[in-house]
């Protein structure tokens, strides 16, 4: 699957009685590509969105979308990784991908945001060969 094939819709949920908005791809990539992306790795960022119904201060916001910004430049798309879903909401933002290599995810991860100020974040990765964070995700939309 070519990035232009990719379609992607946004959703909103309720967790603890706050909002969450989701942004996620609608389809699954080919067999090839998730045979070898066996690992799902979540970048997080906690945040106070006391003061905003669980959403990140604007300031917070800007951060975000410049971390976001940084991370679509991260080499090996399709081949070492596929970003698949993004969360904001509930205290919390969150950039799911699925990638090849952790080790080497991790230097092209490093390299992308190289100049970029240091973030509060943490990359945690969990294996799911079935890509069934995906799935349940989509299900939950109705996709």
């Amino acid at each position: 699957m070519t990035w232009s094939e990719e379609t992607w819709s946004v959703g909103e949920a309720k967790i603890q009685g706050r909002p969450v908005v989701y942004k996620f791809i609608n389809e699954f990539p080919d067999d090839s590509t998730r045979s070898k992306m066996e690992w799902l790795t979540v970048v997080s960022w906690k945040y106070d969105g006391s003061t905003n119904n669980g959403m990140p201060p604007k300031h917070v916001n800007e951060l975000m979308i410049k971390l976001e910004d940084g991370l679509e430049t991260i080499k090996g798309r399709e081949g070492l990784y596929f970003d698949v879903y993004s969360a904001t909401g509930n205290d919390l933002k969150e950039f799911v991908f699925y990638i090849a290599d952790r080790e080497i995810f991790m230097k092209q991860f490093n390299e992308a945001l190289s100049g970029h100020e240091v973030y509060p974040i943490e990359v945690n990765f969990y294996q799911d060969k079935e890509w069934s964070d995906l799935k349940k995700l989509q299900a939950d939309f109705g996709i």
